[in-house]
């Protein structure tokens, strides 16, 4: 069987999320796509795979939240380093927490549990070790904690999981959308099976920093933004009277 490795690109636009304990709704301070292909042989007509959402839930806390598209499973090979997910990561202190595993919305457990590790660091050099094929080193990861063959995630045979949620303490988005060597933000080991991609296996990753959003300003910045726009237009027509 084929392996295949994905990067991602950021999508520049909002999701929503909605509890059914809170009548409100958080939507996520920057999303990626999943898009960049990393697979010998190409990714047939397949060009977005998922998408990684980040929230900035408090001062130093990051929630992360990543959906592969229907017909994808996350997977372990050696070459997505034997990560389910990989991102960056080097700030010390930094806790992977309340991790979560899905399959199409419902709970899936998995024998073991799902760890998370950060700043994952030569202690000489600084330098992250964990490797994906094409796509660089990264310093953090989210992996099942049983491992090697007995790993329940192993190879495309592995736990039937799409989506990850799980939260970073101690850091800000922008600690974790600091690119690799690579350029690369974050990585997804997959089991291809969307339409178009047929049962391959391998990286994704995500390689473009994105801009501002609306979900970055919040609703105080929104109310500056359209009292800024008033006075502006008001002082123009101040000026056509004079």
């Amino acid at each position: 069987m084929k392996k295949i490795l994905l990067t991602t690109t950021m999508l520049g636009a909002l999701a929503g999320f909605t509890t059914a304990a809170q009548a409100t709704t958080i939507e996520p301070d920057v999303v990626f796509d999943l898009t960049s292909c990393h697979l010998e042989g190409g990714c047939g007509t397949a060009t977005q795979f998922g998408t990684v959402a980040l929230t900035q839930t408090t001062a130093t806390t990051v929630k992360i939240d990543v959906v592969l598209n229907d017909g994808n499973l996350f997977i372990e090979t050696g070459a997505g380093a034997q990560q389910l997910f990989l991102f960056n990561d080097t700030i010390s202190g930094s806790l992977v927490t309340g991790i979560t595993t899905t399959l199409a919305g419902n709970l899936v457990s998995i024998p073991g549990g799902v760890t998370g590790v950060t700043n994952v660091v030569d202690p000489q050099t600084g330098d992250p070790t964990l490797h994906a094929d094409g796509t660089g080193f990264f310093s953090a990861g989210i992996h099942c904690t049983l491992t090697g063959n007995l790993s329940p995630c192993n190879g495309a045979s592995g736990a039937n999981i799409d989506d990850l949620h799980f939260t970073v303490t101690g850091v800000t988005i922008a600690d974790l959308t600091t690119a690799n060597l690579a350029g690369n933000l974050f990585v997804a080991d997959i089991l291809c099976g969307q339409p178009g991609c047929t049962n391959l296996t391998g990286p994704i990753d995500v390689s473009q920093v994105p801009g501002p959003v609306v979900g970055a300003l919040g609703l105080p910045g929104l109310i500056s933004a359209c009292f800024g726009m008033f006075g502006l237009n008001y002082w123009r027509r101040r000026r056509q009277v004079a």
